[in-house]
């Protein structure tokens, strides 16, 4: 029998299927699903036999329930905001020696360009004694709350595949980011909200979009969800005209779960229960959602904190709905702020742009980190800000001076759950070029981000294609020295 025939065959035989005939082959299932609600009402079945997003057990107690990234995409400089060098000042202008450049890889630096201090003025802080740049101010508030890891490192340094890479632990498209692993591995703990959020500002996306925020290979429940700017961040959620209302919606998600759920009885796929969930989070959304984006219960003087204007979408607006998304027990909050390129190249540079990006970020950022303490929040939340490299020690001049990409040395910071505060780990040469003592590794960070979780990260795996994969490949330790 051909492709044709046999397709017309199963046509002919579905066609000819009676009532009998349907609730004789689907008994079984209906009955498996009525055993399943009545054992998950019990507590006696595993909630993701039901909803694929519930909250899973970790595999060792978490230090850390909830995310908020603060990925700050293009490559911020280390050397204008944390770490200052005073030999690098010294031997502004001029040449690296070759033995400084031996090895290293840079995206458009040709070789013959010279040396570039610091240009901005540094201060220590804290009771760490932490240098810190007058480009952020602000965070001499919080460098006592924060740790420091002055000696990251990446393998990739084109903008999109370094953004991939720090988001999936891979350069390569197509694989899970951090946030669809932990909504994969453990779960959430909202029912009313998705698992993993995912808010932008700045003047444009980042590189890669979507791809960064990606499910992979795995099922596609557990990917993240952008909110869109303005007062209606979810497309497609009020209820259609003829529906009937609220209890109109009830009644068509629960048929059209009832026929998903028959049909991936039958048929096995995952993107069923995708659906399902889909279905099922949409409709509590539509009662969430208004009330989660409405800030009239918000204090003024909270709202002063962050430096949020009503109504107008910001950073700011991203940082103070990101704490009202982790206290709904959202799992994993990621805000993009773009631009951070600083290459010199029209408004790219790091005497002009740079100072708007801080400004924009450094207020909400130190406000953010404040609610959090004041509100009890820090001790069970880990924050983390970086972008997806660094930039050189020598300067880039196009239109005006700016900094190359740079993978071997930068600065990212951690604070709250688990995190030593007022800490910093590592150090660099005297001229920023790399590590001279405890490298970090994106590998590294991705190991620690999900032991902080309660994930031993070689035991969160998933097969696909033949083999398992996991968040750090073959690779990653642990940093337990900034750990508390």
């Amino acid at each position: 029998m051909n492709r044709n025939e046999s397709l017309h065959h199963q046509q002919q035989e579905h066609r000819a299927i009676t009532r009998r005939h349907l609730f004789g082959r689907t008994a079984t299932g209906i009955g498996s699903l009525a055993l399943a609600s009545l054992l998950h009402r019990d507590g006696l079945a595993s909630p993701s036999a039901i909803n694929p997003l519930a909250a899973k057990p970790t595999h060792f107690p978490a230090k850390a329930k909830r995310i908020i990234y603060l990925f700050m995409a293009g490559g911020p400089s280390q050397l204008e905001l944390f770490d200052y060098k005073p030999k690098l000042a010294e031997l502004s202008g001029k040449a690296p020696t070759a033995e400084m450049l031996q090895g290293k890889r840079f995206a458009f630096l040709k070789g013959n360009e010279t040396l570039l201090g610091p240009t901005r003025s540094f201060g220590t802080y804290g009771q760490c004694g932490a240098t810190l740049s007058d480009l952020i101010p602000h965070h001499r508030k919080i460098v006592d709350d924060i740790c420091q890891i002055k000696t990251m490192q990446t393998d990739v340094f084109n903008h999109g595949p370094a953004k991939i890479f720090m988001n999936t632990g891979s350069a390569q498209t197509g694989r899970p980011s951090m946030g669809s692993w932990l909504s994969y591995g453990i779960g959430s703990e909202s029912d009313s909200l998705p698992g993993f959020v995912v808010l932008q500002s700045g003047p444009r996306g980042p590189r890669n979009g979507a791809q960064l925020w990606s499910s992979g290979f795995l099922p596609s429940t557990y990917q993240g969800v952008p909110f869109r700017k303005g007062a209606s961040p979810i497309l497609n959620l009020q209820t259609p005209d003829g529906i009937g209302g609220m209890d109109g919606q009830r009644a068509f998600v629960d048929a059209a779960g009832d026929l998903n759920r028959l049909h991936h009885h039958h048929v096995g796929d995952p993107e069923i229960e995708t659906r399902i969930a889909a279905y099922e989070m949409a409709y509590r959304m539509q009662t969430s959602a208004p009330e989660l984006m409405s800030i009239q219960d918000e204090t003024q003087e909270t709202l002063d904190l962050y430096g949020v204007e009503v109504g107008k979408p910001s950073y700011a607006a991203n940082c103070l709905l990101a704490r009202r998304l982790i206290e709904r027990d959202v799992r994993f909050v990621q805000l993009y702020h773009t631009n951070w390129d600083h290459h010199g190249g029209g408004g790219e540079n790091i005497q002009t742009d740079l100072p708007k990006r801080t400004e924009e970020i450094d207020r909400a950022t130190t406000a953010l980190i404040l609610d959090l303490k004041r509100l009890g929040l820090l001790e069970d939340t880990l924050v983390i800000w970086g972008g997806e490299f660094g930039r050189t020690p020598m300067g880039e001049v196009r239109q005006s001076v700016g900094r190359d990409h740079h993978i071997d040395a930068f600065t990212v910071w951690m604070a709250g759950a688990g995190v030593k505060p007022g800490f910093i780990y590592g150090e660099t040469d005297e001229l920023g070029f790399a590590p001279t003592e405890n490298p970090v590794h994106v590998h590294d960070l991705h190991a620690t981000i999900l032991h902080l979780m309660g994930i031993d990260h070689e035991r969160l795996t998933y097969r696909f294609m033949g083999r398992d994969f996991r968040l750090t490949d073959v690779h990653g330790n642990v940093v337990h020295d900034i750990l508390s």
